[in-house]
């Protein structure tokens, strides 16, 4: 494919215009349709892009006959149906993470994906991040090999409210989003299956119903192992912070900055064309609609977490 690839962006808050942002920085590449839940908010981003298509349904997009492909970035609770709305029309489509709240969803959406032959892609933008590029880079050249992650998922977030500190029409959640990205890198880094998986959680939260701690331990075939704390409940610092414990050095990766365990600063600006993992991200998308083949983090590839993030959850239920 040599042409313009057109593409729908179906959601148009935080997470959206981050994605926007970053396709402004890749040739070849028009958002021609933007899909939002609210007509009048969505308008005003997309005059902003220069985006000419509007509409609260994914239905009118997916219409549109000069559609190539779709980047959802939409409630957690539709990612699965949104993502088979999709490629039963005969897009591409890339789903942020997570792929699914229940794993039969996300097991559809695989079986969908190969039936087509469509690109299908879920957001797990830590395997882009050119920190966590870098440490992948020395494992696959035989320098590093993991012997621990030690992982902080950290927010503030006692009230349902996004990343730009606006309220949210849906409730997100510790283990199937933010426990996703961990579990699927420290298997990704490590180059082994986890094998086993333990969960324990805290008070749940009267109003949101959901827990707003808990503690994940993992361990890979390989012998690898991962410890992943998260918190609705911390005040700062906020983030997700990675200590890659290995045979031959620590890395602490802080989203794009990457220190070495005496807190030395690891140059990483080299790694890939740009410091932005979900620019980078897109880039993946894009460039293998292009060249017919598999995205990194394609459906496939990423499945295996959210089996991991099933037996956690039936383990969780069962205490």
């Amino acid at each position: 494919m040599s042409k313009t690839i057109n593409v729908a962006l179906a959601g148009a808050g935080a997470f959206g215009i981050k994605h926007l942002d970053g396709i402004r920085n890749i040739d070849g590449v028009r958002v021609v349709s933007l899909v939002g839940r609210e007509l009048d908010k969505t308008k005003e981003v997309a005059a902003k892009y220069g985006i000419s298509h509007v509409t609260t349904d994914l239905a009118d997009s997916l219409a549109l006959p000069e559609l190539d492909a779709v980047i959802l970035c939409t409630p957690t609770q539709m990612h699965a149906a949104q993502a088979m709305q999709c490629l039963q029309a005969g897009k591409h489509v890339q789903v942020e993470i997570p792929l699914c709240d229940k794993l039969a969803d996300g097991q559809q959406v695989a079986a969908l994906q190969k039936q087509t032959g469509l690109v299908a892609m879920c957001g797990h933008t830590r395997r882009f991040n050119p920190s966590h590029q870098y440490v992948h880079q020395k494992i696959a050249a035989g320098e590093f090999h993991i012997q621990q992650m030690d992982v902080q998922t950290y927010f503030f977030r006692r009230t349902n409210m996004n990343a730009l500190g606006q309220p949210r029409s849906w409730t997100d959640h510790l283990l199937w989003h933010h426990a996703a990205h961990t579990v699927d890198l420290f298997a990704y880094q490590a180059g082994s299956p986890i094998v086993q998986a333990n969960a324990i959680q805290g008070p749940i939260h009267k109003e949101l119903g959901i827990a707003m701690d808990m503690s994940i331990q993992l361990k890979a075939a390989n012998g690898a192992i991962c410890t992943l704390s998260l918190s609705f409940n911390n005040d700062g610092p906020l983030g997700t912070f990675f200590r890659y414990i290995g045979d031959s050095a620590t890395y602490i990766a802080r989203y794009d900055d990457l220190v070495n365990g005496k807190e030395e600063k690891i140059d990483v600006s080299q790694v890939a064309v740009s410091m932005n993992g979900i620019e980078l991200q897109d880039r993946e998308f894009f460039a293998a609609i292009r060249e017919g083949r598999e995205p990194n983090a394609s459906v496939a590839q990423v499945l295996p977490c959210y089996e991991v993030l099933h037996r956690l959850e039936q383990q969780l239920n069962a205490t």
